[in-house]
């Protein structure tokens, strides 16, 4: 994780900080309520940070309306226009992000950081595989991570020289070896904190699988301090999957673990369903955190394999064993399998109402 921090409002990025959550609105950024609702639900979800479009001086004036009645830090989201950068700030926005190439002169550029300078609040230099300079893109003859990591160091220099420190990076490709490639080459030439995520990783099913892939082996490198996952999706499935993502990872402590085998030809039981089951009743319950449930295929290994969980349970031939850190408790039948385990977890752990 990156030597140097931001403060986003009361979220730390960067500095050894937890990695942070972020995500960005999709309704209509001149409707203030609409997006009070979406902030909400974000925030339920466990959004830290969200990111808003101004795409218009009218957004801006959402933006300020806003600001007195959320908490969550809010992120402005730039493009082109400076007045726009600035409009942002006054409203306040806890964050900019630009690409200091598509904002205009380096005098606008001055404009924006002279004004997030005077508001204390960071910039998140943004780049991607779309918006690369002809002159780097020629320089390579195509979109590569070098190339990114290159344009990223650029636009940063352009910011540090005007005195100007808090500065959080994202260098983004939709393409996940050249996003991990990109990032492992940017970590090694700067100490800023680390924005990271796949840039339009696609629908529900495609883009978790790639975020997965390409968040999650960065954040195994010890790359990334806030992340965000791109789907083409209601934006709280972004958050619920980057919580995920953390929480597999054991950067985030999980409120439950399961485990469930994959089944062979000793499975006598409906292991999906039961698992599903089982699965949906821990997430439904108060029981305390970081428990960790076992559903196996099978008596043969099931206890032994599972050994490492608090419970668990093993289908058998019209019948399951329960069992408490490897050891079995009883067996019962299998339409009572999921009742007799949670009565062994209530026994055991209590219930919270």
């Amino acid at each position: 994780m990156s030597l140097k921090s931001v403060m986003i409002r009361d979220v730390k990025v960067g500095g050894g900080a937890p990695v942070s959550i972020q995500s960005m609105t999709n309704v209509d950024a001149h409707d203030e309520g609409l997006l009070l609702n979406q902030i909400e639900e974000l925030e339920n979800a466990g959004c830290e940070i969200v990111r808003l479009a101004i795409p218009d001086m009218e957004a801006a004036g959402t933006l300020k309306k806003l600001r007195s009645k959320t908490n969550m830090p809010i992120v402005a989201d730039i493009h082109f226009d400076y007045k726009l950068a600035l409009a942002a700030i006054d409203s306040g926005a806890d964050k900019i992000r630009i690409n200091p190439g598509n904002i205009g002169s380096i005098d606008r550029v001055r404009a924006v950081v002279n004004e997030a300078k005077m508001a204390h609040i960071p910039i998140r230099v943004g780049v991607n595989s779309g918006s690369l300079e002809k002159d780097i893109l020629e320089k390579y003859g195509k979109v590569t991570a070098r190339g990114l990591c290159d344009s990223a160091l650029r636009n940063v220099a352009v910011i540090e020289n005007m005195d100007f420190d808090d500065i959080v990076i994202s260098l983004k490709s939709s393409d996940v070896r050249m996003n991990y490639e990109a990032h492992k080459l940017i970590a090694k030439e700067t100490e800023h904190p680390i924005h990271i995520g796949i840039t339009e990783a696609g629908t529900v099913k495609r883009g978790k699988l790639k975020s997965a892939i390409g968040i999650g082996s960065l954040l195994l490198e010890g790359v990334g301090d806030t992340m965000r996952v791109s789907l083409t999706a209601n934006p709280v499935e972004e958050v619920l999957f980057a919580r995920e993502i953390l929480e597999t990872l054991g950067l985030r402590k999980a409120g439950y673990d399961l485990v469930s085998c994959p089944t062979c030809g000793r499975t006598s039981v409906n292991l999906e369903e039961l698992a599903e089951k089982i699965d949906r009743r821990l997430s439904d319950e108060n029981i305390r955190e970081g428990i960790k449930v076992a559903v196996m295929g099978c008596v043969v290994n099931g206890p032994g394999e599972a050994k490492g969980a608090d419970y668990g349970v093993a289908g058998g031939m019209h019948k399951g064993v329960i069992f408490e850190k490897g050891e079995v408790v009883k067996t019962v039948k299998e339409e009572d399998i999921i009742d007799e385990l949670f009565n062994l977890i209530y026994e055991r752990e209590g219930k919270t109402v």
